[in-house]
């Protein structure tokens, strides 16, 4: 399952805080009953347009990854939650509200990988569809 959030109206002071973003990353999937495999990694990015700046970071999970990109001039969030392991995406969308202090979201939930239960669909999957790209390409 896959969690995409895009929050508003948040706290600017909130998303330009390197350590509570790494502190969130860090201490959140043990929360949703994953495993973290990799510490968080954090990173502050400064683009050419000056409100584009904000603070990204990401943690390895077993089960995949959480990421998080700020934009605080623009008290914008994007939060992706992402896991073959079942979670509550209602209770994530919550958490993620209440941790960041958001007005309003956009949320969406994603079901990846499913139809593939053995490495060897996986791959016919694959095959067919890159197959699939490549003929509509050329009509």
């Amino acid at each position: 399952m896959h969690l995409a959030i895009d929050g508003y109206g948040a706290d600017p002071e909130v998303l330009q805080d390197a350590d509570l973003l790494m502190r969130f990353l860090d201490e959140y999937p043990a929360a949703i009953g994953m495993t973290k495999l990799t510490p968080p990694q954090v990173y502050t990015y400064r683009g050419k347009t000056p409100e584009d700046w904000g603070i990204s970071g990401f943690v390895i999970i077993a089960e995949s990854h959480v990421s998080v990109h700020t934009f605080p001039d623009r008290g914008y969030v994007n939060v992706d939650v992402f896991s073959c392991k079942e979670f509550d995406p209602g209770a994530a969308l919550e958490d993620v509200k209440g941790f960041f202090s958001l007005d309003e979201v956009r949320s969406w939930t994603m079901e990846r990988g499913v139809e593939y239960s053995t490495p060897r669909q996986a791959y016919h999957g694959m095959v067919k569809e890159r197959v699939g790209i490549g003929a509509r390409a050329e009509e």
